[in-house]
């Protein structure tokens, strides 16, 4: 049967937006436009099936369990806590300081974890009542929580850089890891800036300072859990290990720490421990079927050259083109998950943005997850935002209103991304030429 590409198009775009405005779940919705679109196309329903399975049928993949285990034991196991003594020891005496632990831990919690829900489910409930005892405003306390958090989806290790090498035709993942730590680094940075201008504006104090003797064993204890990230990044970027046995290792490494060093937790936790890590699995496994499902549809309707073309006629100018292409990623993130919309957009924007505007891989795989990160504390869909309000006990109206200054200075983070090329490719290039 013949079919009209462009009401196939519509009927499978237009689908799914409608489904999500409905509120139904992404991953019912991608799936259910496709099979739609598909009998429009009068393709058999076997072939949005083999789509689905051919989508998880990846060795690469078998990493994210790994990941996602990990940071679930090292978050129940204690290293939360550790994290905070140790930022405190760090930045705590600054103006503000308490905010800059926040920020700092996220970082290196990011760096264990990876995931955005992970570090504010775990560090939000230590940092955030401390800050309101200390005097800090509630919302302010929560979107510092929500904006730093964000740093974990780029501070390797990212099970997001994963799916973005599989969705990009195999770009190396040590390269996707190494580009993202200056990156993480600088969104740290910016975030601290304006944590600190608020401190000074608001009076916030200051942390007391801590003995050397304390300061020593409080970073010895603490460092045993930072191995864990250290053993994923130099695994990889040696040559020692593949991701996922990086993954592996480094899952079995965060087990010994947790029950035999911290022992904070009991060893029949892990049946808790690895239902969470279940669920966590199963939503982002299901999501990756169905935008593949959904993604060979839009290849089969050719709509990542048309994008290309549509943009092109635009625009040339390779400045406002990015432009477009940011605030498009940020629009999107404000509507949709992280990991569908990578493994959908990644194949639409990679022949504009890697073979029209010669943008270097890693450079737009990192700019595309800092995008989409930060839709993930943005309304109306954020998860990182809706998490931070349950944590905190706040609303969201006041939370978005308090993250501001923290949009303004993650997109400031993402411009430096987008336009200066060496903050993503001086490691990889030097460790990985």
């Amino acid at each position: 049967m013949d079919y009209d590409p462009t009401i196939a198009t519509t009927i499978l775009i237009g689908l799914f937006v409608v489904l999500l405005i409905f509120r139904i779940p992404i991953t019912f919705s991608l799936v259910i436009s496709s099979i739609v679109t598909a009998i429009y196309m009068d393709l058999t329903l076997i072939s949005i099936v083999q789509n689905m399975v051919r989508g998880v049928n990846s060795f690469s993949l078998l990493a994210i369990p790994f990941f996602i285990i990990m940071g679930e034991l090292m978050g129940a196991g204690g290293i939360s806590n550790r994290i905070v003594k140790f930022a405190n020891i760090i930045v705590g005496r600054i103006r503000g300081g308490l905010a800059m632990v926040n920020v700092l831990a996220s970082m290196f919690f990011g760096g264990i974890s990876g995931s955005v829900v992970a570090d504010i489910s775990s560090l939000g409930p230590i940092v955030v009542p401390m800050m309101k005892k200390k005097g800090y405003d509630k919302d302010f306390s929560v979107a510092v929580t929500v904006s730093s958090a964000c740093q974990g989806v780029i501070i390797p290790p990212s099970h997001n850089m994963i799916l973005f090498s599989l969705a990009a035709g195999g770009v190396s993942v040590g390269k996707l890891f190494l580009g993202g730590y200056i990156p993480g680094i600088l969104l740290g940075l910016c975030l601290a800036i304006i944590c600190f201008i608020i401190s000074i504006k608001k009076g916030y104090p200051k942390e007391k300072s801590v003995s050397i003797k304390e300061a020593i064993k409080i970073t010895l204890d603490a460092i045993l859990g930072l191995i864990t990230a250290l053993i994923v990044v130099g695994g990889v970027v040696f040559g020692i290990f593949t991701a996922t046995e990086a993954a592996a290792f480094a899952c079995l490494y965060a087990f010994v720490i947790t029950f035999f060093v911290y022992r904070e937790i009991k060893i029949s936790y892990m049946n808790k421990i690895l239902f969470s890590s279940l669920k966590t699995l199963a939503v982002v496994m299901s999501l990756i079927m169905a935008a593949s499902a959904f993604g060979s549809l839009l290849a089969m309707l050719q709509i990542p050259s048309k994008v290309t073309g549509t943009l092109l006629t635009i625009t040339e100018n390779t400045i406002l083109l990015l432009l477009l292409i940011n605030l498009m990623l940020i629009l999107l993130g404000c509507i949709m998950d992280m990991a569908p919309l990578i493994i959908i957009c990644t194949p639409i924007l990679y022949p504009v943005v890697v073979d029209k505007l010669g943008m270097d891989p890693v450079q737009f795989g990192v700019m595309m997850v800092l995008n989409l990160a930060i839709g993930l504390c943005t309304p109306p869909v954020g998860s990182a935002l809706f998490v931070g309000c349950s944590v905190g006990k706040t609303t969201i109206e006041g939370t978005t209103k308090a993250l501001i200054p923290f949009y303004v200075a993650m997109v400031i983070a993402l411009f430096f991304v987008t336009f200066v090329p060496q903050f993503t490719t001086f490691l990889p290039n030097l460790l990985m030429p």
